[in-house]
């Protein structure tokens, strides 16, 4: 057995050398002017093709791993242009909102300076009662901020052109609750937008305000009123300043006797699209 494994290691080593011995003649017979290289060159024509198609396996090997590695170069070069895209777009948006945000504060010094006895509140919109445009909503802004309410103090809420939106219904710590100009419990002393322009009253009407639009009536046997005519808030009453943009007199509806006339509003307002909402607080409630 001894003999034996000691016949296998040699003939183990007598392998190895002649496998080295080869490996160095093909490699010596491939430099050029060596002696070997003209012995050899009669079998070149045999070698010759398989060393091409060798040479040709290693070129498509080399150009996949070429390919891979420009696939995943381009790869991370697209995720990192999404990611720059992605955060220019909310660049984008927050510059948007933020314009919207400043135009906001413009028309609420410009409604500062037209109602210089009020101050005003903002607030943001948070949810909608029963989640229809019309409905009542709630804002951010309760009875921390100055806004209490009682049976016979409320206050009107307009938007960021300070257009009528309607009047605060209840308040808590920190939010209000607020009823649209389209809502059927809604009632406000109106005027026509001229010089000495007849006053009516302004109220949500079931029947109306899914198309968006409010009832007129009491209007005087005198009073002329005609399709688009501005309609503003009297002032009668001190729980709404004078002047405030209510909309326009979209249809007339004649009737036998010519005091019951009623017309139909279009507010100016536009509810289903609120973000910001502004209440007039009178100075000389506080």
């Amino acid at each position: 057995m001894i003999r034996l494994s000691r016949f296998v290691r040699n003939q183990v080593f007598f392998l190895v050398v002649i496998s080295l011995l080869l490996l160095a003649v093909i490699i010596w017979s491939f430099l050029p002017g060596s002696p070997l290289n003209h012995l050899t060159s009669p079998f070149s024509a045999v070698f010759t093709p398989v060393q091409e198609r060798f040479n040709a396996a290693a070129d498509q090997v080399s150009g996949f791993y070429e390919s891979l590695n420009e696939g995943m170069a381009l790869r991370d070069e697209n995720r990192d242009l999404r990611l720059e895209n992605a955060a220019l777009r909310n660049q984008v948006a927050q510059l948007e909102e933020a314009g919207r945000q400043y135009e906001q504060l413009k028309d609420a010094f410009k409604m500062k300076d037209q109602f210089a006895g009020y101050d005003l509140i903002g607030g943001r919109l948070l949810t909608r009662e029963i989640g229809t445009w019309f409905d009542v909503f709630r804002i951010d802004v309760g009875t921390t901020d100055g806004v209490t309410v009682t049976e016979t103090l409320t206050f009107a809420v307009v938007d960021a052109q300070s257009n009528l939106i309607g009047r605060v219904l209840s308040t808590d710590a920190v939010s209000a609750k607020i009823l649209p100009v389209l809502h059927e419990g809604f009632a406000v002393s109106g005027k026509v937008n001229e010089v000495g322009g007849s006053l009516l009253r302004v109220r949500g009407d079931i029947d109306l305000k899914p198309q968006g639009l409010c009832l007129i009536d009491q209007i005087p046997a005198n009073a002329t009123i005609e399709i688009g005519d501005e309609i503003v808030s009297s002032g009668i009453g001190g729980l709404f300043p004078a002047g405030v943009p209510i909309g326009r007199v979209v249809n007339v509806i004649e009737a036998d006797a010519r005091d019951q006339r009623q017309a139909w509003l279009e507010p100016y307002a536009q509810l289903d699209e609120l973000e910001t909402v502004f209440v007039m607080i009178g100075r000389a409630v506080e």
